[in-house]
């Protein structure tokens, strides 16, 4: 029961502005044109910000796992491998396709995952999940960008998804992180504070704005995709790199990262990244919707499995 009420804890204020959201918009306050400017500066501004703070601030030095690192970037780069060749074959539209992917490798990783794995593992042995942030982020952007530019339509071009890779904000702003993290670049505390500020309005104005995207109707209209992509994130991604990384020898502080990144929701980023590149953004919408409720029972189960087992 304990497990069960963490991981309500953890979803909660996702649904809540959700719910928040989809209110808005029903009673008008939030009607189409503003909807695409909230996904807009979200995705162009606050997201960024949001990112650049969380890998600045990621202790590089503490609990360093140069095999936790490795594990993770090589299973993200085979789930998207699988994903890349499957989905195509599952699905015939091309906006559809880059959103089921880009749903089922994405993971809100820092916003549900960190809490989650603070309370699993104590906040003394959080070092490997914090440090994933400054690997995971980088990465999962890039693979992102690649899936969304070779479904946006016409033929794929290797010109125009550098050009796309380079000029994303979220990617930009990573790899900014990442750099003043390594090169030990103080930020003046004023400076800071108003970063800050500025990414810790990313994650309720963008789930807003998913809110006011969302509708039931939706769900029926894309009832085998939402089928496909709900069950390919929270059953199948942990279930093959859970049961994996506990073969390899992964156990407690470092196995929580794995099951929080490959269990987490579809992270809420995805939503204003598909409508900004041509995605399906109802259904990117519907899928971060989706998963986020009903990860509340799919992590209370593979916490109780995983605690069964004494794994972690």
């Amino acid at each position: 029961m304990e497990n069960l009420v963490i991981a309500f804890n953890a979803v909660l204020p996702v649904m809540l502005c959700i719910m928040l959201g989809y209110f808005l918009a029903r009673i008008g306050m939030i009607r189409e044109e503003l909807r695409k400017g909230l996904n807009s500066l979200c995705f162009k501004v606050f997201l960024p910000f949001y990112l650049f703070n969380s890998v600045y601030e990621t202790d590089v030095s503490a609990s360093f796992n140069a095999g936790l690192m490795l594990f993770c970037c090589i299973a993200m780069i085979a789930w998207f491998g699988i994903l890349m060749f499957l989905i195509p074959r599952l699905e015939q539209e091309d906006p559809r396709r880059g959103v089921l992917i880009q749903g089922m490798f994405r993971s809100n990783f820092a916003l549900f995952g960190l809490p989650m794995a603070e309370t699993l593992c104590g906040k003394a042995n959080m070092g490997p999940t914090n440090l994933l942030i400054g690997v995971c982020v980088p990465l999962v952007n890039v693979l992102a960008v690649i899936t969304l530019e070779t479904f946006r339509g016409g033929k794929p071009s290797a010109k125009k998804m550098l050009l796309g890779i380079a000029r994303n904000p979220l990617i930009i702003a990573s790899l900014l992180g990442l750099a003043f993290n390594l090169l030990n670049i103080p930020l003046y505390a004023d400076l800071k504070k108003t970063m800050t500020d500025l990414g810790k309005v990313a994650t309720p104005l963008s789930m807003v704005a998913l809110g006011a995207s969302f509708s039931f109707a939706s769900a029926r209209i894309y009832r085998r995709q939402l089928l496909l992509g709900v069950g390919g994130k929270l059953v199948v991604s942990p279930l093959l790199m859970v049961t994996l990384g506990a073969l390899l020898g992964f156990r407690a502080e470092t196995l929580v990262p794995i099951l929080i990144y490959f269990g987490a929701p579809t992270a809420v980023s995805s939503f204003p990244m598909a409508q900004q590149m041509d995605g399906d953004g109802e259904l990117a919408a519907s899928l971060v919707v989706f998963t986020s409720a009903l990860s509340i029972l799919t992590i209370f189960l593979w916490v109780f499995v995983l605690k069964s087992l004494a794994l972690i």
